[in-house]
């Protein structure tokens, strides 16, 4: 059976541009992986002990100071385009991977937010108001994908059924769902930073490809919210026709 076959023929179309845009977000961290010539798998067991036992902690403590930040700055700052956002944190992945561990790990909280707006500019373009609280918690649940470097090559859906798990959850509670998966690709993102010699280069590298992935898994999410919203079709079914589609296409 295929993807499309579990939906009705009006929405085929869009199940399988929104597998496709899937497929393709993950291709970006290929490039990543070669620029710093490592494995995924293995950068994690470069971080020192110490950073690693304290990532989960600064990642809740990201995701909640992102989230302030984006919500207030909605009023002030526009939504920049995506390019913008990838030549702005690929600009900080370099400042923060000169520096080594120190500046990269300084560096997180800024990038996060700026991933975070991102994210909210993506969900407006899709017809939702990022200033709804259910809305900036289906924000923060893009934080859940596989991230980049993962190596489950599009079998990670968890995070598009986030609503079901959303329902009736504060914002700290969506956080503390997310942080888990989101502090692992943190310390992918940190320990490719800290790679020596390429500094920078490794820098501008990961946030380019982090970026990248962000935002199209966010044009995914909410695109897989406005096909339901549009077509009347429940989000699950939806979602099943989606993974099956994506299994069908490798």
């Amino acid at each position: 059976m295929t993807g499309t076959a579990l939906v009705p023929q009006s929405t085929q179309g869009e199940i399988v541009a929104l597998a496709r845009r899937y497929r393709s977000a993950g291709g970006v961290g290929m490039t990543l992986l070669n620029v710093i010539g490592g494995q995924a798998e293995n950068l994690l067991e470069k971080l020192p002990d110490g950073i690693k036992d304290r990532l989960e902690g600064a990642t809740s403590r990201a995701l909640e100071t992102a989230s302030n930040v984006a919500a207030s700055s909605r009023g002030v700052v526009k939504d920049q385009r995506s390019w913008l956002n990838t030549a702005l944190t690929t600009a900080m992945g370099a400042a923060g991977g000169a520096g080594g561990l120190p500046s990269a790990l300084a560096e997180i909280p800024v990038t996060t937010t700026v991933l975070l707006r991102a994210i909210q500019g993506i969900a407006a373009e899709h017809g939702f108001d990022p200033n709804a609280p259910e809305i900036r918690r289906e924000c923060l649940a893009v934080f859940g994908s596989a991230g980049p470097l993962d190596k489950d090559d599009g079998a990670d859906m968890a995070f598009l059924s986030a609503r079901v798990t959303l329902t009736g959850a504060t914002l700290h509670g969506v956080i503390s769902k997310v942080a888990p998966r989101f502090a692992t690709v943190l310390g992918q993102k940190l320990a490719a930073q800290a790679v020596p010699i390429l500094g920078a280069a490794a820098g501008a590298a990961t946030n380019y490809a982090y970026t990248s992935y962000y935002q199209e898994m966010a044009r995914v999410h909410f695109g897989l919210m406005k096909l339901a919203r549009d077509s009347g079709q429940d989000r699950g079914a939806l979602l099943s026709a989606l993974a099956v589609e994506i299994q069908r296409s490798r």
